[in-house]
């Protein structure tokens, strides 16, 4: 097991990782940008250095500043947590390079799946549905304008590197094809310096469901269930659950089968997210695979009862998983709601200042990841979510009304939250039916803002 690791990240999941490796008696080494000095993963880490100046390009993705921190600090291991290098391949290189072991996948499979065009052809070729489109990016208006009319309208127009929404367009005709081409590899070229775009066929609303695997190097693969994602906001996750009301036994077992397929086909070794999009008569296709922890991992550890942080870290170690598949049980239902500091009445606007007070919330199964504290800072220079709020209750109904609860118990002055805009959500009769996809923030945005109560 490893000495001492750095962590790569800040805010909420820097805090995540810092706790799973104190309570494997695993030191560790937070690094910080200027403004972000007194953040709380600075103060809880035993060692703490800072990197650069507020612009992440020259702290959070400044790799020789990253590296000559772990190598300062003598850690023998990096955590990258979600976002900034976390699926870098060159950055991997550069980590094993020094002498360092990546808590994470290779880098080849991160570049593998981080290309969606090789992804999706390593997938088609082992037996795992994928959605219509193209073969590989698409380099001109003229063959893009081919490709939407073989497959039909709608497409989605998606960036061959990178995720989370940017550089994807949708196209409902064929005269916005020149306008959507351009501007989704405009966005993709300087968000993933890659400009490379594919095209895929557009299931209308469907379910966004995603399995969570660990994999080891001996080959074990395990996956620990799905969560549904559906709630989204221009692609944005804001609401996560596991299981899912939409799958029965007979899918979930399929669909988990697969997973474990997707990722034996590309040597998966580490934590990893397979998301699929599953259409309304209930087929389902594989979109991409995720080559690190995510935002919404909690959900899954509340109903499994498995630390996947702990996981990441035996599985770098060279340990082998520490579970079965046979032992995996998956209790109860959980529900997580991520706490933005924006303005949901102004088009969800980010908001920045100092948290004049803070009451978390509290109970049984009640878990808030966040960075906040009364004093801090919520700054300007990064992602708006400062904290998630987890619940974990015997149904989904129980774990509907404990989230309300845990909401109504939150209190954060200073910034401007989206918590009144969550709760809301909690209370719309097709939500706590289970009748919604991917389409129901579009659908349902001026409703819920209209009926918000509006904080102070």
């Amino acid at each position: 097991m490893f000495k001492r690791v750095l962590i790569a990240n800040r805010g909420e999941i820097a805090i995540r990782i810092i706790r799973a490796c104190r309570e494997m008696g695993i030191e560790t080494v937070s690094i910080y940008s200027v403004p972000d000095q007194h953040q709380l993963h600075v103060q809880m880490a035993d060692q703490s250095i800072c990197v650069g100046p507020a612009q992440a390009a020259y702290s959070y993705l400044n790799v020789a500043s990253i590296l000559s921190a772990a190598v300062l600090t003598n850690c023998d291991a990096i955590h990258p947590g979600y976002g900034f290098l976390s699926e870098n391949p060159d950055f991997v290189r550069a980590v094993e390079a020094c002498g360092i072991t990546f808590i994470g996948p290779s880098a080849d499979v991160i570049e593998q799946m981080g290309d969606k065009s090789a992804a999706k052809k390593c997938m088609e070729s082992n037996g795992v549905p994928t959605v219509p489109g193209s073969d590989g990016p698409v380099a001109t208006l003229e063959e893009a304008i081919k490709v939407c009319r073989e497959i039909g309208f709608p497409v989605l127009i998606k960036a061959s590197s990178g995720g989370g929404g940017r550089g994807m367009r949708r196209v409902d005709k064929e005269e916005e094809v020149r306008s959507a081409f351009d501007s989704a590899r405009s966005e993709a070229k300087a968000c993933f310096a890659d400009d490379r775009v594919y095209i895929e066929k557009l299931i209308l609303n469907p379910r966004h469901i995603e399995f969570q695997i660990l994999a080891d190097h001996l080959g074990n693969v395990v996956h620990l269930g799905e969560r549904d994602c559906s709630i989204q906001r221009k692609n944005q996750k804001m609401l996560e659950e596991s299981p899912s009301l939409f799958l029965d036994d007979d899918l979930r077992e399929k669909m988990g089968t697969v997973a474990i397929r997707a990722a034996k086909a590309c040597g998966y070794k580490n934590a990893g997210t397979v998301e699929f999009v599953v259409d309304k008569e209930k087929n389902f296709y594989f979109i991409e695979m995720n080559t690190r922890i995510q935002v919404e991992h909690p959900v899954t550890e509340m109903v499994t009862g498995i630390d996947l942080i702990k996981e990441q870290l035996r599985i770098a170690s060279d340990l082998p998983l520490s579970v079965k598949q046979d032992d995996i049980c998956m209790r109860g239902w959980a529900m997580e709601c991520r706490i933005n500091a924006e303005i949901p009445q102004k088009d969800f606007t980010p908001s920045s200042g100092e948290i004049l007070f803070l009451h978390e919330p509290g109970g049984m199964n009640i878990r808030f990841d966040s960075l906040l504290y009364t004093g801090g800072e919520v700054s300007p220079f990064y992602d708006s979510m400062i904290g998630k709020i987890i619940v974990l209750g015997n149904n989904r109904l129980e774990a509907i009304r404990k989230l309300r609860c845990a909401l109504e118990e939150t209190i954060i002055e200073g910034v401007q939250t989206n918590s009144a805009f969550q709760y809301t959500i909690l209370h719309d009769p097709d939500f706590i039916r289970g009748q919604f996809d991917t389409g129901f923030m579009e659908k349902k945005k001026d409703a819920l803002l209209s009926l918000m109560v509006l904080e102070e």
